[in-house]
């Protein structure tokens, strides 16, 4: 039932974005969605989150995919995201979900604290 209720979503969510072009919405659609998704054109979130010891590496990418690396495997978990407000929502390509928080410039998922990051840290 869960994967028809996400196609449904995304399905009514490419129906509002042709509609909303049609009628000439399409620049103030762009940031915002129906349901108060962030766009991930807005690039606020987009880039690479780490925890302190950089074992655990989020890359948040500007399509809406993400792709996570844990120690020296890269590209371990694999999804799609959406924001909203601070909050963000993980869909793994296996199947399962989680969710998080961004809290004073800091991500908060699943236990782990991972910060923003200029370049890739170091595995250990």
């Amino acid at each position: 039932m869960t994967g028809r209720v996400r196609h449904f979503r995304g399905y009514r969510k490419t129906c509002i974005g042709i509609f909303a072009a049609a009628l000439g919405f399409g620049a103030q659609a762009s940031a915002e969605n129906h349901e108060g998704v962030t766009d991930m054109t807005d690039r606020t979130y987009v880039g690479l989150w780490a925890t302190a010891d950089g074992h655990v590496r989020h890359e948040l990418l500007p399509n809406g995919r993400y792709d996570e690396a844990r120690g020296t495997r890269e590209s371990a978990y694999q999804g799609r995201y959406e924001i909203t407000g601070d909050h963000i929502e993980y869909w793994d390509d296996t199947g399962f979900t989680a969710d998080g928080d961004f809290i004073d410039g800091v991500l908060h998922h699943g236990g782990m604290v991972l910060y923003r990051q200029e370049a890739p840290p170091t595995a250990r």
